[in-house]
C-alpha cells in the first residue's frame, strides 16, 4: 500500500512534527500568491520566533495582505471593505514582521516577485530580493536549500490538488524524484479552492503531512477588481485589434486585462459597435498586417501564466473556444475575486477540465514537449503591462531607476522571449502613456531610463490608449517616430528634442499632424458616449464595490492626484463648500463617517470628499 501523509488538525503540532522530522533549520518554499499555506506559515514562524537557536528562511513570491491605509481618508475608505471582502483570511506574519521591522534575527525572508509598490520603503525586502524570470524561480529555490514546501490544497476522493498553484510545486517533485532536492511537500486543506486535475492533482503518498477538520478551511484572498478607466478601455480596443482568429492568448491581472477581455468580447458579440469605437480612436491603429476586427471563427486558445477570471468570460462568450488536446486554457496560477473561486468550484467537471492547470516551465518556455507546443501555439499575442517605456523601445515593468523593486519580472520576458521564437508570435506591451504624481503629470514614455526589464533588442509592440507602435525589425530612427504618435501630446515636442539631441532622428523631423492631438481630453469625448450607453463599463465583469463605493473610489482618486498642489487641492474644497446637493452625496459622506464631521480635520475631509464627488 501506498504510504498516507501524517494528518493533523492543529497548526502548532504539523509545526512540531515537521521541525522533528527536519531538524531546527527549516528552509521553507511557499508558491506564488494564493497557493500559501498560511496556518502551517504562521505556525513554522512562531516556532522559530520562540527558539533563537533554529532558524527559518523562507524563500517565496507574491506575498499577498490585506490592504492597509496610507492616511486617514483611505482608513475610512478601505477598512470597511477589507472587514467584508477579507474576513476570515489569516495574514501571514512574516510579512506583518518584517513590514514592521521586527522580524527575529534568525528568520529571513526571500522573495522573488514581490506585491506591486508595497514593499518599496522596506530596506529588508529589497535586500532579501532575486530577480529571475518565473521560469527559473524553482531553480533558484531548490538553491536555496529548500527542506519544506507548504502549499495550500483542494481535497479529492483520491489525493489532494494544488489547484491554484502547480507553478512551480510540480518541478520541485520531479527534482524529489529525481534525487535533485530532498524536502518534505506539507498540504494544508481549504474546501473552498476548486479540484482542478491534471498536473494539479497530486497522490497523496507525495505529501508528508496534511493540516485538515475543523476550523482548518479559511476565507481565501480575493482582491477586489479595479475600475476600468476609459483609457484602459483605449488600450484594451486598440489590443483586441491586434489578436488573431485562430490565434494564442495570454493577458495578466489589473484593469488592461478586464480592458482587453471586455473589448474582444466587443468585437465577437458587438462587431460593429467595436469597429465604431475603433473609429473613434482615430488614426494611429494596427497596420493592415496587424489589423484584426472581425468576430472569431476559430475562437482563441488561451495560454498564460496567470488564470484571470475574465478567462471564464471569454470562454462562456465564445471568444475561447479553439481546443488543444480538449483544453481551451493552459495556465500556472490564478488569483481574483471569491466570485472567480465559487464559479470554478461549482463548474461541472467535465467543462472545468477543458482547463488545466500546469507548471509554469511549461507555460512560459518552448522547452519540454517543443514540437507539440510550437503547432498548438500559433498566432500566439503575449499581452503584459508596463509601467515605462523608453523611446527606443526599451521596457520598464519591475523596478525604479534607483534599483528599488516595485514587483519583479514574473514571466514577462518569458513571454517576450517566446515571442520572437514562435512562428507569428508578438509580444504586446500595454502602457498608459502618462501618470499623476503629487499634482504633477508625468509622461510613462522617456527618452531613457537607468532600469530595462526588457531590452530595446527585444522591442516588438508597444499600445498606449493612443494608438499602437509597431517597433520590431525597425531603425532606431523608426523606433522613435513610433513612440512619438503613441506619447501624450504634452510631452512630444521635449521626447523629440532629446532624440534629435542624440542624432537618432533627422533635424527636420516633425511628429505628423494626426498625432498632435493625443490628450484626455481626446480619449474623454471619443469614449464617453460608448460608457453612458453601457458599452465600457467601469467593472465589465462585476465588482465587490457598493455602488457609493464606486462613486467614492473615483472621488477619492482625484483627491490623491491633487495632492501635491494646495491650489488644486483648496479648488476641489471649494466646491464642497455648499450643502450636499443629492441624497447619493450624502450616502457617500456617510459611508466615509463624514455626515457630521467633528473638530477641523474631519471639516476638512467632508469638504474634500464633497467637492471631489462633484468634478465632472
Amino acid at each position: 500500500m501506498s504510504r498516507q501523509p501524517l494528518s493533523f488538525t492543529d497548526a502548532r503540532e504539523i509545526a512540531d512534527a515537521i521541525g522533528d522530522r527536519v531538524g531546527k533549520h527549516i528552509v521553507l518554499g511557499l508558491p506564488l500568491g494564493l497557493g500559501k499555506a498560511n496556518l502551517i506559515a504562521n505556525a513554522l514562524y512562531t516556532r522559530a520566533a520562540e527558539d533563537p537557536s533554529s532558524s527559518l528562511k523562507i524563500v517565496t513570491a507574491l506575498t499577498l495582505e490585506t490592504p492597509h491605509a496610507t492616511n486617514d481618508l483611505h482608513r475610512r475608505f478601505i477598512e470597511p471593505i477589507a472587514g467584508r471582502v477579507f474576513a476570515g483570511y489569516p495574514d501571514l506574519e512574516y510579512a506583518r514582521a518584517q513590514r514592521n521591522k521586527t522580524l527575529p534575527p534568525n528568520i529571513e525572508v526571500i522573495e522573488f516577485f514581490l506585491l506591486a509598490g508595497r514593499w518599496l520603503g522596506v530596506a529588508a525586502a529589497q535586500q532579501n530580493y532575486i530577480s529571475t524570470n518565473y521560469t527559473h524561480a524553482a531553480e533558484y529555490v531548490m538553491a536555496q536549500g529548500v527542506n519544506v514546501v507548504a502549499h495550500i490544497v483542494a481535497k479529492g476522493p483520491d489525493g489532494y490538488s494544488l489547484s491554484c498553484n502547480p507553478d512551480v510545486t510540480p518541478d520541485l517533485l520531479d527534482a524529489r524524484e529525481a534525487d535533485g532536492c530532498d524536502f518534505l511537500l506539507v498540504g494544508q486543506v481549504n474546501d473552498n479552492l476548486p479540484f482542478m486535475d491534471g498536473d494539479a492533482a497530486v497522490p497523496a503518498s507525495r505529501f508528508s503531512h496534511i493540516l485538515d477538520g475543523p476550523g482548518i478551511t479559511h476565507t481565501l484572498y480575493a482582491p477586489p477588481k479595479l475600475p476600468v478607466t476609459l483609457v484602459d478601455h483605449a488600450t484594451g480596443l486598440h489590443i483586441a485589434r491586434l489578436i488573431a482568429d485562430g490565434g494564442t492568448l495570454q493577458i495578466g491581472i489589473g484593469s488592461i486585462g478586464d480592458a482587453v477581455a471586455h473589448a474582444l468580447i466587443l468585437r465577437h458579440r458587438k462587431n460593429d459597435d467595436f469597429k465604431a469605437l475603433g473609429s473613434q480612436l482615430g488614426e494611429n491603429s494596427p497596420s493592415a498586417a496587424l489589423s484584426n476586427d472581425e468576430p472569431f471563427d476559430q475562437g482563441l486558445y488561451g495560454l498564460s501564466e496567470m488564470f484571470i477570471d475574465c478567462f471564464l468570460n471569454l470562454i462562456d462568450e465564445g471568444v475561447l473556444k479553439r481546443a488543444v488536446d480538449g483544453v481551451v486554457l493552459h495556465a500556472a496560477f490564478f488569483l481574483g475575486p471569491k466570485a472567480f473561486y465559487d464559479t470554478l468550484r461549482e463548474m461541472p467537471e467535465d467543462k472545468r477540465n477543458r482547463i488545466a492547470m500546469k507548471p509554469v516551465s511549461w507555460v512560459n518556455a518552448l522547452y519540454r514537449e517543443e514540437r507539440a507546443k510550437r503547432r498548438a501555439r500559433v498566432d500566439a499575442r503575449f499581452v503584459n503591462n508596463a509601467m515605462m517605456a523608453t523611446l527606443l523601445g526599451a521596457i520598464v515593468s519591475d523596478a525604479l531607476e534607483d534599483g528599488r523593486v516595485v514587483s519583479g519580472v514574473g514571466g514577462q520576458h518569458d513571454f517576450v522571449v517566446q515571442s520572437f521564437a514562435l512562428d507569428g508570435a508578438r509580444s504586446i506591451i500595454a502602457l498608459n502613456a502618462t501618470r499623476e504624481s503629487a499634482g504633477t503629470v508625468h509622461s510613462n514614455i522617456r527618452w531613457s531610463y537607468g532600469n530595462q526589464t526588457i531590452p530595446r533588442h527585444l522591442r516588438d509592440i508597444v499600445v498606449t490608449e493612443y494608438g499602437v507602435a509597431d517597433l520590431r525589425g525597425k531603425t532606431d530612427a523608426d523606433v522613435v517616430a513610433a513612440m512619438l504618435a503613441i506619447a501624450d501630446s504634452r510631452f512630444q515636442d521635449d521626447l523629440l528634442q532629446k532624440a534629435k539631441d542624440a542624432g537618432k532622428i533627422s533635424r527636420d523631423f516633425k511628429v505628423p499632424s494626426a498625432h498632435c492631438t493625443n490628450t484626455p481630453e481626446r480619449i474623454i469625448q471619443a469614449l464617453t458616449p460608448a460608457r453612458e450607453a453601457g458599452l465600457l463599463p467601469s467593472f465589465p465583469f462585476g465588482t465587490d464595490f457598493t455602488p457609493c463605493e464606486q462613486r467614492l473610489m473615483t472621488a477619492l482618486d482625484h483627491i490623491k492626484r491633487a495632492a501635491g498642489s494646495k491650489r488644486r487641492l483648496v479648488a476641489i474644497a471649494l466646491q464642497g463648500f455648499t450643502r450636499a446637493s443629492a441624497a447619493d452625496e450624502w450616502d457617500c459622506l456617510e459611508r466615509m463617517g463624514l455626515a457630521q464631521p467633528h473638530g477641523i480635520a474631519e471639516r476638512v475631509s467632508a469638504l474634500l470628499v464633497k467637492g471631489a464627488l462633484r468634478i465632472e
